[in-house]
């Protein structure tokens, strides 16, 4: 019992000093996939941001959580599609979004190691998001309700050391939601049902600059 007391401890106080806390600002383009307008998957067009922060547990894995406010915007006669250019509809929503999950180093990183000073890596997460949708028709015009979702933000990035206490991010993050009406297209409405194909899809695209502290010297000092 005591051997295994000791590994357990011996377990905790290296967790304990291989923790670093990433606080920062993520700055690039939204898009939007779903009925309206484009379906390319990674074609920003609108501006975006967001507040990320980070801690890792060790130099391979990092708890991590966003907000972030993300414009969606679409326009039929943006598209390829001949029947969407003739239908000629265009919307505009903001999602708010708050996404907690982890982070997965490829390589091992310390930010404060000149042995360790760039990785890709993938993020994981579960988002809840804000966004208004249509309710109903009063006068002609449309009425529109505050709506609350889940979503599936899934990413891939790059990582690198800029001095010891700053750091830079590339990333491209697809959220997979729940939902079908982000683009107001829905069966409530005649004139706003679309048919549908499926749930609606968002992507997050740009950079992060988080700035580190809290890591003790051994950690440091860790190659």
């Amino acid at each position: 019992m005591r051997r295994y007391i000791l590994i357990l401890f011996t377990f905790l106080t290296s967790v304990s000093y291989s923790q670093i806390h990433e606080v920062g600002v993520f700055l690039g383009g939204s898009n939007f996939i779903g009925d309206i307008g484009r379906t390319n998957y990674i074609l920003p067009n609108k501006f975006a941001g967001g507040l990320v922060y980070k801690y890792n547990l060790n130099p391979r894995i990092a708890i991590r959580g966003n907000y972030n406010a993300l414009p969606m915007f679409g326009d039929d006669n943006q598209s390829d599609d001949l029947l969407r250019e003739q239908r000629n509809f265009s919307f505009n929503n903001t999602i708010h979004e708050l996404a907690a999950g982890l982070e997965f180093n490829f390589f091992e990183y310390n930010v404060r190691s000149l042995g360790h000073t760039f990785t890709p890596y993938i993020l994981a997460q579960v988002a809840a998001y804000n966004y208004k949708t249509p309710e109903s028709v009063v006068g002609g015009n449309v009425q529109f309700t505050s709506d609350i979702s889940l979503a599936i933000p899934l990413g891939i990035g790059i990582k690198g050391r800029i001095t010891d206490h700053l750091a830079f991010a590339f990333e491209s993050a697809v959220r997979l939601t729940f939902t079908d009406d982000i683009d107001y297209t829905t069966d409530k409405i005649t004139s706003l049902d679309f048919g549908g194909n499926g749930n609606d899809f968002y992507t997050f695209t740009g950079f992060s600059l988080v700035y580190t502290f809290g890591r003790p010297a051994c950690y440091a000092d860790n190659e």
